[in-house]
Formats: C-alpha cells, structure tokens, sequence
C-alpha cells in the first residue's frame, strides 16, 4: 500500500471560495508546478511523475519537458500523463511506487494539488473498489464540448448505480461531483474547491485535516474508484491565498507573436528552471546567461547553470497602461532583488491589481505562461507579492 508523506494544493487567487479561474497567465502545467513544489518542499527525492487533467495545454505533444524544469526536477524522469478525473487520480495514487509525485489538476473550477508517495510512514491507502461504467452524459468532440444535461440519470445510474456496484459502505468524502450529492451521500463531507482530477486529493487532504480515515470515493460519470484511508501524520502546505474579483483591464486584440524554435530552446533551460550563468573561474552570476569577452580577446562560453532563490524584494516597478496586442492592459512591471546572490531580475507582476505593487514589496517568483507564441505555451517567471498568503501547513495528529 502507498505511503503518502505529504501534500500540496494551489488554488488562484481569482474568483470565489469555492470557486476559483485562472489568471490569464496560467494554465493546467502552471497550476501543477505551484502544487507540486507546495508537496515536495524542495528536498524529497523523486523518481516519476504522474499528471492527471483533462486540461492538458499540449495533446499532441508533450508537457514533461516543462513541468520537470518547473518542478526543478531531473529532466530524464519518468512521466506520465493521464487523461481523467477523479478516478483516474485515485487510481494512479493506490498504485504509485514510491518516490512518485501524483498531481492533480483543473482549470473550470481552477485548482491542483499533489501528494509525494514515499516507502514509509505518512498515511496509507490502499483500494477498495473501481467499477468502469458507459454513460457519456458529457463528451468532448472537436468541435466542442457537448453535455446532455440530464442529472437525474447522471446520479441514479451513475454515482449511484456504481457506488451499489461497488457494494461500498457510507463514504466519508466523494470526490468528482457538485457538493450537495456529497452531502446526500456522506452527510457532512468537505467542500472541495474542484470537481475533476484534483478534487481526489483536496478531498483526502481534507480528511488528514480532519485527522479522519476511511472510505474516499472519486466519480466521474458512471465510472468510481475508491480508496481506504488510513490513520498517520503528513503535512500539507497549502497556497490558497485570499480570493479577488477577476483582473479589470482590456485584452487588445492582436495576431501571436511568431515562434523563433531555435531561440526557445536556446533559453529553455535557463528560462524554466530560473537559473543565472557562471563562468569558471568567477563568483558573478549572470541572469540571463551569456557568453561574455575574456581578458585576451576570446569568447568566454564556459559558464555553467546555477539555481536562483524564488524569493526576493521589488527594487523598482513602473506600470504599463498602453494596450499590447494579446496582453492585458494595464499591467505591472517590477525590477526584482533577489535574495542573497546579487541579482536583480525584470519580471511582470502576477496574482494582484496594476498599479498596487510598491519598492520593497517582498514576494516569490512563480511559473507562469508569459505568452502563447504560434500556438505554443511559452512559459517564464512572474513575480507574485507575498500577500497571497500561505496557509501554514497543518501535521496531522
């Protein structure tokens, strides 16, 4: 059975409590690097990834490269994405080896979260039941999504019929639909901030807050997967700062900015893993990297990749009010003091109001989506002020 050792979840600071949307920089892989950082604390060892949505930004291609490098992990890491939802997430946590990170996520409601599976201690869950069932109220073609909007026959011959299937007792959380079925199935569950493939694990993060074990079900459509939870003690670190009405401004129409592949691979690494350049022989970093002229004349291109701290102080800000095409104006703009290494870095303002960002602000650096460049996501670093609060984390007892 899967030891899970910690937990972390993110919600946007948009919309409402139970409710959120994702700013127009985020997407799917964002929203999984914020909860998969929040779970692993920078240190926990990690051999695979798991990654579970509906709302991948890349089908026909890959988004390993970019979650690993925001993660900060080994770019050779086993990763595999799972098309789903709340089933598909417990599926893949009652069978994940140890030393796998388990991630989450949606973006309607907007939310992720993210459980770090180790060999020992944490809390256990092992499974109880899955039952695979056809009943495609809602569908996706490509022209669209389609929902055949009949919620008595998605209940009785889906959440219920299966959870009869399952021949399951009472569960203590149900993950996957709205949060009045919960309470007619469970009596007093936890309202859970989403209802797809992350809402599994705000769901048994609820339950280590709640110091409570027992069955937790995840549904979608007629198909259910369910785990039993054991007792044991894990922290979760949650990023759920306070909520905000959705950013005001005007989005200037405009055609993409073309896609240079040479010069986005070229800037991948450094871009994505927020790392400056050294060259052997100094102790200056250099962000963004670059060859630099030696002493006799000769191009230095030496310099080795070195991490970034993701935390710092605003050293200068200015706001942008004329409108750009494809961007959404006003925004904020800030000049960035890194903490402890000599780097200043310029970055757009993230998670807050044009204009409300002052010198000596201090906040963290965070991935996020800068631009979509020929239908490519192209991602980078936003500063993000430290007011959207981090809920402390909780060690169950």
């Amino acid at each position: 059975m899967p030891h899970i050792a910690s937990m972390g979840t993110y919600l946007p600071c948009w919309g409402e409590r139970y409710r959120r949307v994702v700013g127009d920089d985020e997407d799917a892989v964002t929203l999984a690097v914020a909860a998969g950082r929040a779970a692993l604390g920078g240190s926990e060892p990690v051999e695979r990834v798991v990654l579970v949505s509906r709302d991948l930004p890349l089908v026909e291609s890959s988004n390993t490269a970019v979650l690993l490098a925001g993660l900060g992990l080994d770019p050779e890491l086993e990763v595999t994405e799972r098309l789903g939802g709340a089933p598909a997430t417990l599926d893949a946590l009652s069978s994940a080896r140890p030393r796998t990170l388990v991630i989450g996520v949606d973006l309607e409601p907007a939310g992720a979260a993210a459980a770090w599976i180790s060999d020992h201690g944490g809390v256990q869950v092992r499974t109880t039941a899955r039952v695979a069932r056809s009943l495609p109220v809602r569908t996706r073609h490509a022209d669209g999504v389609h929902d055949y909007g009949d919620p008595r026959l998605l209940r009785e011959r889906g959440l219920v019929a299966s959870l009869s299937a399952a021949w399951l007792d009472t569960p203590v959380a149900v993950a996957g639909v709205e949060h009045k079925q919960a309470v007619a199935l469970c009596g007093a569950p936890p309202q859970l901030p989403t209802c797809g493939a992350s809402s599994a694990l705000f769901a048994l993060a609820a339950m280590v807050d709640r110091d409570a074990t027992g069955l937790l079900v995840g549904v979608e459509q007629a198909s259910l997967s369910g785990v039993t939870v054991g007792a044991g003690q894990l922290p979760v670190r949650r990023l759920e700062g306070p909520t905000h009405a959705p950013p005001a401004g005007l989005v200037e129409p405009g055609t993409d900015l073309p896609l240079s592949l040479a010069a986005y691979e070229r800037a991948f690494e450094a871009k994505v893993r927020w790392e400056a350049g050294r060259h052997d022989g100094s102790d200056e970093l250099n962000f963004p990297p670059r060859y630099r002229l030696g002493p006799d004349g000769t191009l230095a291109t030496d310099y080795t990749l070195v991490p970034l701290p993701r935390t710092g102080t605003v050293y200068a800000t200015t706001t942008v009010r004329l409108p750009v095409p494809g961007q959404r104006s006003p925004y904020s703009l800030v000049i960035v003091e890194l903490d402890d290494v000599g780097v200043r870095a310029l970055a757009k303002v993230t998670g807050a109001d044009a204009d409300t960002i002052h010198i000596g602000t201090r906040g963290r650096m965070v991935l996020r989506r800068v631009a979509i460049r020929s239908g490519v996501p192209d991602y980078g670093y936003a500063f993000e002020p430290a007011d959207q609060a981090v809920r402390p984390e909780r060690e169950s007892a």
